[in-house]
């Protein structure tokens, strides 16, 4: 089973960078979107082969995720049944036969980390909501996380130490969310690489000299660890500040 992540920052506007050829080339099972930037009926875009989900933010060209699936879930919800979280379009859940399939678009604690204090609210609430499902059968989270985990996790770290995406109070998360029987794949199998990343900066010429963060993540529940086959960065596909992610599973 092939899956793709990825973070288009303005679909409209990614479509005219090749997203099409870039989805049909990839054929992937699964294929989820995050900050689509979209309101319901604002795109035709509707795969052939594949079933349809958009989440949409009440405010519009914010945030928004979507799925497309070859195949069809048992079932489909959208948010986290919390309603202070679920006004800005940032959750999709797929329940198929012996998985859940998540795709979620976490906060940005923004400049200043002006939004950081509703960055930890959430945080806990979706770890929450993923044990929940963790419970009742493995978990397949993927999705812009909006941070980089560890130093190896991005080019500049010293820098960058108390900006957001890089506090000590959201990595301090993701490593609770991993510590609550969660696996990053892509570390699962590359522990060590370095210079691998899935977002850089439109300033400075941040892509060019690939000074970027590794925040865009396929995680897994620990007891899906013998069906992984590879993780994979698309750093070479453009159309985005962020890069597609991939997962393989047998």
């Amino acid at each position: 089973m092939k899956m793709i992540s990825w973070n288009v920052n303005g679909l409209r506007a990614c479509m005219g960078k090749n997203f099409p050829e870039f989805f049909a080339e990839a054929d992937a099972d699964i294929f989820s979107l995050q900050e689509t930037k979209l309101q319901e009926g604002q795109i035709d875009f509707a795969p052939e082969g594949y079933n349809c989900y958009w989440n949409y933010a009440e405010k519009k060209g914010y945030s928004g995720v979507a799925v497309f699936s070859k195949i069809k879930p048992v079932n489909v919800s959208y948010g986290i049944n919390i309603e202070e979280h679920d006004k800005e379009g940032r959750v999709i859940t797929l329940e198929f036969e012996d998985f859940y399939y998540v795709t979620c678009y976490t906060p940005n604690s923004q400049n200043e980390l002006a939004r950081l204090g509703y960055r930890m609210t959430w945080e806990d609430a979706f770890r929450e909501y993923l044990c929940g499902l963790d419970k009742v059968k493995p978990v397949i989270l993927c999705g812009d996380l909006n941070v980089a985990h560890r130093e190896i996790d991005l080019k500049n770290p010293k820098t960058n130490r108390k900006n957001a995406g890089f506090t000590d109070e959201e990595r301090g998360k993701m490593t609770q969310l991993l510590s609550s029987g969660f696996v990053d794949t892509y570390r699962y199998f590359y522990p060590d690489t370095e210079g691998v990343y899935s977002w850089w900066s439109y300033r400075f010429r941040a892509r060019e000299k690939n000074a970027g963060w590794r925040i865009d993540y396929y995680i897994v529940s620990e007891r899906l660890k013998d069906r992984l086959v590879d993780a994979r960065i698309h750093t070479d596909i453009m159309g985005s500040d962020h890069c597609p992610v991939e997962l393989d599973m047998r």
